[in-house]
């Protein structure tokens, strides 16, 4: 048999195989939650940006992007399902792996599963404690908290001890930056305050139930100044809650800018200021950083986007989730940083 003569149609059968395997590139992307309105933004940012890159892709005649797409869903029951989502797609081998972590510690090991794979990791919106990330990208939640606590504190008069609720959510990177920038600032503007009471929530469900609680553990008007939310998912139920029980004296910051919460800015309903994530933006750059990751070429292993404050004399400037992110602007209210920073933050 002349094996020579076979090895040309071998070659062309080899390389059309090759060519039909690298007609996508799979990109695995872990959700948290549909019911939290800011992730859902986030989500149409990714995916926008996706159709986006496959359009450069098809006129450079690159290998598309395929997304696998899986949600993890609220509450315990959705951290259990990620961490199987997880390893489900390590073992499928995508190029990359996206995902918004339910909880820090939670996907240490499937990340870990993914190092030992060489599958690069790329989280978005939270950190995971544990493993190796090829990349991370979040809103700067430190500024987020700090821009609430320095606005809060110029509200009221010069050594007035500010009595405080704090709803808070321990369990993800970005929630507990948010709450330490917030007790930073009113620390750096020598702002006392008294911390009446604690709760959790992030999802509306835990923001009824907070707002119940606190109702319950403060009737009386006027008992509480000030109350700091981390985010909209669980704030936005608070604010129903209070505006319905009557309590307009409260003094509500949050974060996420909601256009609910923004609503609430400028018809005067409790929210001073929210801190708004550019959730868009977010998604398409953890995009952008995984499809370079798939093509070979390297990314910043840490990036900050910046988050605007919205408040009665900034409405006018905030373009809303999907942005594009506006120029700077000097403060109304008093601050060591003068002038709102719009520049977004990388390391290597």
């Amino acid at each position: 048999m002349q094996y020579h003569r076979l090895l040309p149609a071998i070659f062309i059968l080899f390389m059309g195989h090759f060519a039909h395997a690298t007609e996508v590139l799979r990109i695995g992307v872990l959700y948290w939650s549909m019911n939290i309105p800011g992730q859902v933004a986030m989500r149409q940012g990714l995916e926008a940006e996706a159709e986006r890159l496959n359009a450069r892709a098809k006129a450079a005649g690159l290998p598309m992007l395929e997304l696998i797409p899986q949600v993890a869903g609220d509450g315990p029951g959705g951290i259990e399902r990620q961490i199987s989502q997880m390893q489900d797609m390590v073992a499928q081998r995508p190029a990359v792996i996206i995902v918004q972590p339910t909880d820090n510690a939670a996907l240490a090991q499937p990340l870990r599963a993914a190092n030992a794979a060489g599958i690069p990791v790329v989280a978005y919106d939270q950190y995971i404690s544990g493993g190796k990330l090829a990349a991370y990208v979040t809103s700067d939640n430190r500024q987020a908290g700090y821009l609430n606590g320095e606005y809060l504190a110029a509200q009221f008069p010069p050594g007035k001890t500010l009595r405080l609720i704090l709803v808070e959510y321990p369990h993800v990177s970005s929630t507990v930056e948010r709450l330490e920038g917030f007790l930073d600032a009113l620390r750096e503007r020598q702002r006392s305050y008294q911390v009446l009471r604690r709760y959790e929530a992030v999802q509306p469900a835990e923001g009824r139930a907070a707002a119940a609680a606190m109702l319950r553990d403060f009737p009386t008007p006027g008992s509480i100044d000030a109350v700091f939310t981390v985010n909209d998912g669980g704030g936005l139920a608070i604010v129903d809650a209070l505006d319905k029980a009557g309590r307009q004296e409260i003094m509500v910051a949050s974060i996420d800018g909601d256009p609910q919460s923004v609503e609430n800015i400028r018809a005067g309903r409790l929210t001073r200021i929210d801190s708004a994530q550019f959730c868009g933006p977010l998604g398409a750059q953890a995009m952008r950083h995984a499809e370079a990751l798939a093509r070979g070429r390297p990314v910043p292993q840490h990036t900050l986007l910046p988050v605007f404050p919205v408040t009665r004399d900034t409405l006018s400037s905030y373009p809303g989730w999907q942005g594009p992110i506006p120029a700077s602007f000097r403060k109304s209210w008093p601050s060591s940083q003068p002038y709102w920073n719009n520049l977004p933050q990388n390391t290597p």
